[in-house]
């Protein structure tokens, strides 16, 4: 599917929008992780507040960390592959009561199988396996947030993770590659 390409889904007749993570930073108000997704070829965003696993998962394969053992969303995406399945796409479907909801179109031979899962957990397979991801287009438009592209900081003007977080992309993927497994859960750059 090429960047930008909207699609019908047939069963809700929805418009879908393809989006990608635009990036990931910390909600100082709740200290939790967001993972910010932006429409192709569109100014658009959805914001995901997620948990710190999740985060840590999606922030090591954007930094392309590698670990000589798979972590849970390498094991996933190794066995969809192994049994001959193929992650299509992941849809950010809907939200419910401040819950996003998501489901990852699994392809094997011609069956499709659609898997109810979290977005967070979607999104960092979909990552590790090349999917396209997409967000119903209602969900879009009840986001009323600019796309986080740069923020300005007297006459200076940083990305907008490091004036989030006060860490560079570099510093990000040093503290990555520095952590053990053990620390996964934590979230604190």
């Amino acid at each position: 599917m090429s960047n930008g390409e909207r699609l019908e889904l047939k069963r809700t007749d929805s418009l879908l929008v393809q989006v990608s993570v635009q990036s990931l930073g910390m909600d100082r108000a709740s200290n939790t992780p967001v993972v910010i997704l932006q429409e192709h070829e569109g100014e658009r965003v959805l914001p995901i507040w997620i948990g710190p696993g999740e985060a840590s998962a999606i922030a090591m394969e954007l930094a392309n960390v590698k670990f000589p053992r798979p972590l849970t969303h390498d094991l996933l995406a190794s066995v969809l592959s192994g049994l001959g399945g193929d992650l299509h796409k992941v849809v950010i479907s809907r939200v419910e009561e401040n819950t996003y909801f998501a489901e990852m179109i699994i392809r094997r031979n011609v069956e499709v199988i659609s898997v109810d899962a979290r977005p967070s957990d979607s999104i960092a397979v979909a990552l590790r396996l090349k999917a396209d991801i997409f967000a119903q287009e209602e969900l879009l438009e009840r986001t009323a947030v600019d796309a986080p592209g740069e923020k300005e900081l007297g006459e200076e003007r940083i990305p907008a993770w490091e004036s989030d977080t006060g860490m560079a992309a570099e510093e990000l993927n040093d503290y990555l590659r520095k952590l053990a497994p053990e620390d996964f859960g934590r979230f604190t750059p």
